[in-house]
């Protein structure tokens, strides 16, 4: 059924398995006026140290938290995300740390569509999780 006027997103899922992991297959948006592209972020801090080698979940934490202090500076939060990609080296440890994900967007009550991609490596030594995103309002 097509849609002709949008005022929030139309969530697109043909079925629910998707809806654990907070995501929505698809969405349907008006288009934005400002469109907000971010760069992967990890667990660092200021000075672009990696924190929490090892600790999966404090990764996952961090880099989230690290993404939303950008959607901010933006005036924008994980509502505005319309796309959400995250690059892990572990599927399996990624899966049991989810939570760190599903909880900030929880929060706000944000579904974006979203794609879990197990990766060889990223760009430092130790580094388990990096997540980019697309917003826009």
């Amino acid at each position: 059924m097509p849609v002709t006027q949008l005022d929030a997103p139309y969530r697109i899922n043909p079925t629910s398995w998707n809806s654990g992991f907070r995501y929505d297959q698809a969405q349907l948006r008006p288009a934005p006026t400002q469109l907000l592209t971010v760069a992967g972020q990890g667990s660092l801090d200021a000075e672009g140290a990696l924190l929490h080698e090892g600790d999966l979940t404090a990764q996952m934490a961090l880099a989230m938290a690290n993404l939303e202090d950008l959607l901010a500076r933006a005036g924008m939060d994980l509502r505005d995300v319309t796309r959400l990609v995250v690059y892990v080296t572990d599927m399996d440890a990624a899966l049991a740390a989810y939570g760190a994900i599903t909880e900030r967007l929880d929060a706000v009550g944000a579904t974006p569509p979203a794609t879990l991609l197990q990766v060889a490596r990223l760009a430092l030594p130790g580094m388990a999780v990096e997540i980019d995103a697309t917003a826009g309002r």
